[in-house]
Protein backbone atom coordinates (compact mmCIF):
# COMPACT_ATOMS: atom_id res chain seq x y z
CA UNK A 1 0.00 0.00 0.00
CA UNK A 2 2.92 2.56 0.90
CA UNK A 3 4.56 2.03 -2.68
CA UNK A 4 0.94 1.74 -4.36
CA UNK A 5 0.61 5.72 -2.74
CA UNK A 6 3.93 6.69 -3.35
CA UNK A 7 3.78 5.65 -7.27
CA UNK A 8 0.64 7.46 -7.26
CA UNK A 9 2.23 10.65 -5.41
CA UNK A 10 4.64 10.70 -8.00
CA UNK A 11 2.46 10.37 -10.86
CA UNK A 12 0.65 13.51 -9.80
CA UNK A 13 3.89 15.51 -9.12
CA UNK A 14 4.54 18.94 -11.17
CA UNK A 15 6.56 18.40 -14.55
CA UNK A 16 5.26 21.29 -16.77
CA UNK A 17 5.28 20.43 -20.26
CA UNK A 18 7.67 19.56 -22.89
CA UNK A 19 8.66 21.01 -26.07
CA UNK A 20 5.91 23.67 -25.43
CA UNK A 21 3.25 20.68 -26.07
CA UNK A 22 1.17 18.79 -23.01
CA UNK A 23 2.94 15.50 -22.40
CA UNK A 24 1.67 12.65 -19.89
CA UNK A 25 3.85 14.65 -16.83
CA UNK A 26 2.46 17.68 -17.28
CA UNK A 27 -1.14 16.69 -16.88
CA UNK A 28 -0.63 14.52 -14.10
CA UNK A 29 1.50 17.21 -12.24
CA UNK A 30 0.10 20.93 -11.77
CA UNK A 31 0.59 23.28 -14.52
CA UNK A 32 1.43 26.34 -13.57
CA UNK A 33 -1.76 28.52 -13.90
CA UNK A 34 -2.17 32.00 -14.22
CA UNK A 35 -5.05 33.47 -12.89
CA UNK A 36 -7.18 34.50 -15.80
CA UNK A 37 -10.73 32.79 -15.44
CA UNK A 38 -13.45 35.59 -14.76
CA UNK A 39 -15.19 33.16 -12.22
CA UNK A 40 -15.99 29.69 -11.33
CA UNK A 41 -19.45 29.07 -9.58
CA UNK A 42 -21.28 26.47 -7.94
CA UNK A 43 -24.78 25.51 -6.56
CA UNK A 44 -23.21 24.41 -3.98
CA UNK A 45 -22.21 28.26 -2.26
CA UNK A 46 -19.65 26.43 0.04
CA UNK A 47 -17.62 25.53 -2.83
CA UNK A 48 -17.44 28.64 -5.08
CA UNK A 49 -13.90 30.59 -5.85
CA UNK A 50 -13.23 33.98 -5.86
CA UNK A 51 -12.22 34.74 -9.16
CA UNK A 52 -9.41 37.08 -10.94
CA UNK A 53 -10.58 40.58 -12.63
CA UNK A 54 -10.64 41.15 -15.83
CA UNK A 55 -8.12 44.02 -15.53
CA UNK A 56 -5.72 41.56 -13.66
CA UNK A 57 -5.58 39.47 -17.54
CA UNK A 58 -2.52 39.20 -19.38
CA UNK A 59 -1.93 40.10 -22.60
CA UNK A 60 -2.00 36.99 -24.56
CA UNK A 61 1.53 37.11 -26.91
CA UNK A 62 2.96 34.50 -29.62
CA UNK A 63 4.00 32.49 -26.70
CA UNK A 64 1.07 29.97 -25.27
CA UNK A 65 -0.59 31.39 -22.11
CA UNK A 66 -2.68 28.62 -20.43
CA UNK A 67 -5.22 29.34 -18.18
CA UNK A 68 -6.23 27.81 -14.84
CA UNK A 69 -6.41 24.08 -14.78
CA UNK A 70 -9.50 22.75 -13.24
CA UNK A 71 -9.60 18.46 -12.27
CA UNK A 72 -12.18 16.59 -11.45
CA UNK A 73 -11.93 13.13 -9.77
CA UNK A 74 -13.82 10.08 -8.14
CA UNK A 75 -15.97 10.17 -5.92
CA UNK A 76 -17.34 13.54 -7.12
CA UNK A 77 -16.51 12.62 -11.06
CA UNK A 78 -19.16 9.92 -11.15
CA UNK A 79 -20.30 8.30 -14.91
CA UNK A 80 -23.37 10.48 -15.67
CA UNK A 81 -21.77 13.64 -14.69
CA UNK A 82 -22.15 15.69 -18.32
CA UNK A 83 -19.99 18.54 -19.54
CA UNK A 84 -21.60 21.22 -20.98
CA UNK A 85 -20.48 23.83 -23.49
CA UNK A 86 -21.49 26.39 -25.94
CA UNK A 87 -22.41 25.29 -29.25
CA UNK A 88 -20.47 25.03 -32.29
CA UNK A 89 -17.24 23.66 -30.46
CA UNK A 90 -14.73 21.52 -32.27
CA UNK A 91 -12.90 18.49 -31.26
CA UNK A 92 -9.34 17.39 -32.41
CA UNK A 93 -8.60 14.45 -30.70
CA UNK A 94 -4.57 14.34 -29.23
CA UNK A 95 -3.32 10.86 -30.72
CA UNK A 96 -0.77 9.07 -28.91
CA UNK A 97 -0.49 11.26 -25.52
CA UNK A 98 1.53 9.05 -23.71
CA UNK A 99 4.30 8.81 -26.00
CA UNK A 100 4.42 11.20 -28.76
CA UNK A 101 1.24 13.33 -28.60
CA UNK A 102 0.00 14.48 -31.75
CA UNK A 103 -3.17 15.81 -33.33
CA UNK A 104 -5.01 14.01 -35.41
CA UNK A 105 -5.73 14.97 -39.12
CA UNK A 106 -9.77 15.58 -38.89
CA UNK A 107 -12.16 17.04 -36.28
CA UNK A 108 -15.27 16.64 -35.32
CA UNK A 109 -18.16 18.30 -33.80
CA UNK A 110 -18.31 18.58 -30.43
CA UNK A 111 -19.33 16.21 -28.01
CA UNK A 112 -18.76 13.69 -30.55
CA UNK A 113 -14.78 12.68 -30.80
CA UNK A 114 -12.69 9.73 -31.41
CA UNK A 115 -11.48 8.33 -28.27
CA UNK A 116 -7.83 6.21 -27.88
CA UNK A 117 -9.11 3.12 -29.29
CA UNK A 118 -10.59 4.39 -32.40
CA UNK A 119 -14.20 4.39 -31.55
CA UNK A 120 -16.69 7.37 -31.78
CA UNK A 121 -18.25 8.33 -28.57
CA UNK A 122 -20.20 11.17 -26.63
CA UNK A 123 -17.62 13.12 -24.68
CA UNK A 124 -19.90 15.35 -23.03
CA UNK A 125 -21.10 12.32 -20.59
CA UNK A 126 -18.36 10.68 -17.99
CA UNK A 127 -18.47 6.71 -18.38
CA UNK A 128 -17.92 3.92 -16.22
CA UNK A 129 -14.28 3.11 -15.32
CA UNK A 130 -12.72 1.61 -17.88
CA UNK A 131 -13.83 3.40 -20.60
CA UNK A 132 -11.09 4.41 -23.02
CA UNK A 133 -9.18 7.79 -22.65
CA UNK A 134 -10.27 10.46 -24.83
CA UNK A 135 -8.10 14.05 -25.11
CA UNK A 136 -8.67 16.93 -26.99
CA UNK A 137 -8.09 20.19 -28.47
CA UNK A 138 -11.40 22.08 -28.49
CA UNK A 139 -11.83 25.35 -30.38
CA UNK A 140 -14.58 27.58 -31.89
CA UNK A 141 -15.44 29.27 -28.51
CA UNK A 142 -18.31 32.34 -29.12
CA UNK A 143 -18.34 32.81 -25.24
CA UNK A 144 -15.76 31.16 -22.38
CA UNK A 145 -17.34 29.17 -20.61
CA UNK A 146 -18.15 25.36 -19.58
CA UNK A 147 -20.94 23.78 -16.97
CA UNK A 148 -20.16 20.21 -15.03
CA UNK A 149 -23.74 18.90 -14.48
CA UNK A 150 -22.49 16.29 -11.67
CA UNK A 151 -24.38 12.77 -10.94
CA UNK A 152 -25.03 14.12 -7.21
CA UNK A 153 -27.14 17.34 -8.69
CA UNK A 154 -24.34 19.67 -8.07
CA UNK A 155 -23.50 22.47 -11.56
CA UNK A 156 -20.15 23.94 -11.90
CA UNK A 157 -19.99 26.76 -14.25
CA UNK A 158 -16.81 28.01 -15.46
CA UNK A 159 -15.89 31.10 -17.24
CA UNK A 160 -12.53 32.92 -19.31
CA UNK A 161 -12.08 35.19 -21.47
CA UNK A 162 -12.15 33.72 -24.33
CA UNK A 163 -10.83 36.58 -26.86
CA UNK A 164 -7.33 36.10 -24.84
CA UNK A 165 -8.18 32.10 -24.44
CA UNK A 166 -9.67 30.44 -27.68
CA UNK A 167 -8.61 26.91 -26.69
CA UNK A 168 -9.62 24.12 -24.57
CA UNK A 169 -7.46 21.51 -23.62
CA UNK A 170 -9.78 18.61 -22.78
CA UNK A 171 -8.21 15.53 -21.12
CA UNK A 172 -9.92 12.27 -19.49
CA UNK A 173 -8.85 8.82 -17.89
CA UNK A 174 -10.81 6.08 -16.97
CA UNK A 175 -8.70 3.61 -15.60
CA UNK A 176 -8.20 2.09 -19.26
CA UNK A 177 -4.67 2.81 -18.96
CA UNK A 178 -2.60 -0.12 -17.94
CA UNK A 179 1.16 1.18 -18.40
CA UNK A 180 3.43 2.75 -15.46
CA UNK A 181 2.33 4.96 -13.63
CA UNK A 182 -1.48 4.55 -14.45
CA UNK A 183 -1.98 0.96 -13.87
CA UNK A 184 -6.30 1.35 -14.12
CA UNK A 185 -6.11 3.93 -11.22
CA UNK A 186 -7.10 7.63 -12.43
CA UNK A 187 -10.56 8.55 -13.11
CA UNK A 188 -10.52 11.96 -13.84
CA UNK A 189 -11.57 15.02 -15.87
CA UNK A 190 -9.54 18.18 -16.33
CA UNK A 191 -10.28 21.14 -18.70
CA UNK A 192 -7.38 24.66 -19.41
CA UNK A 193 -8.35 27.47 -21.32
CA UNK A 194 -5.48 28.36 -23.97
CA UNK A 195 -4.25 31.27 -25.87
CA UNK A 196 -3.24 29.02 -28.78
CA UNK A 197 -2.97 25.37 -30.11
CA UNK A 198 -0.35 23.97 -27.86
CA UNK A 199 0.83 21.78 -29.95
CA UNK A 200 2.38 22.90 -33.13
CA UNK A 201 2.23 22.61 -36.85
CA UNK A 202 4.94 19.87 -36.52
CA UNK A 203 2.70 17.46 -34.42
CA UNK A 204 0.31 17.09 -36.72
CA UNK A 205 -0.70 13.84 -38.64
CA UNK A 206 0.43 13.55 -42.32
Amino acid sequence: MIRGRRARAEAERADGADGGTLGRRGVLGGLAALPVLYGIGSATPAVAATAARPDSLPKATGDLVRGTERRYHAPLLAAGTRLVLPTGIKAVPVHDYYHRPHLASAQSTWPHMTATDGTTVDASIIPERGAPTRIAILSGFTEGWYELSHANGRTDRVTWDVRKLPFLWFYTEFGATKEAPYHNWFYTLALQPHSCNPYSRNTLTK
